[in-house]
């Protein structure tokens, strides 16, 4: 069973979110306060990390800090009441993973844990590949083969949520949350887009396309082929977002 520690301070949402992933077949172990979280964490090495974003003896992003710092490159993912990009953009770059905001769904929870279980090895890494492709966190830079690719910021983070999610559907209103921050998805042809023009400088001429569009549902980046993105199109439904 996957093992999941959760370092949440209110025993009342612990207590729910426990029986909610033990029901779901994961093994929890609980920690109320950041300190203890980090020892359990450090000694255990669980699959996942939840942890709260304001704890009482330290900052949840603090405590994220401390475990990257330590070389543990366990997904991490962050619950708070705090939902500003501003909060959002500081615990990625202190080495969060994902970041929900309470109040939250337990099916997004469940669905997010199996997002950062699915993820590879390489998901905490400075550099990113996918097939020809190539981003560099650290330097802030992508290159297909030798072909340097130059992208504005907002380019260099869509590019860096896809790559993260290779071979899986990512819909319009997970990059408009994710990528821009939206508390709701608005109707709007933004993501459209930026897609567009961040596929005109990923996909070359006559090179393989690698970002696809999935007709409504969604995107996928893959190096595999047109033939994988429509075997894989076909498993969603997923309406319009």
């Amino acid at each position: 069973m996957p093992k999941v520690l959760l370092i949440e301070d209110d025993s009342t949402i612990a207590d729910a979110i426990t029986e909610q992933l033990t029901d779901r077949g994961f093994l929890v172990e609980w920690s109320s306060n950041g300190v203890d979280g980090l020892d359990k964490a450090r000694l255990h090495q669980p699959d996942v990390v939840i942890i709260d974003r304001m704890l009482p003896d330290m900052d949840g992003v603090v405590a994220i800090e401390a475990l990257r710092k330590g070389q543990m490159r366990i997904p991490v993912l962050v619950l708070s009441a705090l939902d500003t990009v501003e909060e959002r953009v500081r615990a990625l770059n202190m080495g969060s993973d994902d970041y929900l905001a309470k109040p939250f769904a337990a099916a997004e929870l469940f669905a997010r844990i199996e997002a950062l279980l699915r993820r590879p090895a390489q998901a905490n890494e400075v550099i990113l590949r996918v097939g020809p492709l190539e981003l560099d966190r650290i330097e802030r830079t992508a290159k297909r083969g030798g072909r340097k690719i130059e992208l504005q910021p907002r380019q260099f983070r869509l590019l860096e949520y896809m790559m993260r999610r290779a071979d899986q559907l990512v819909t319009r209103g997970m990059l408009l949350q994710e990528v821009w921050g939206y508390k709701f998805v608005p109707t709007t042809s933004l993501v459209d887009v930026h897609i567009g023009q961040l596929r005109q400088k990923v996909d070359g001429s006559g090179e393989i396309p690698l970002i696809n569009t999935v007709r409504g549902a969604g995107f996928i980046l893959s190096s595999r082929g047109a033939q994988h993105v429509i075997e894989r199109s076909r498993r969603f439904s997923f309406p319009t977002m």
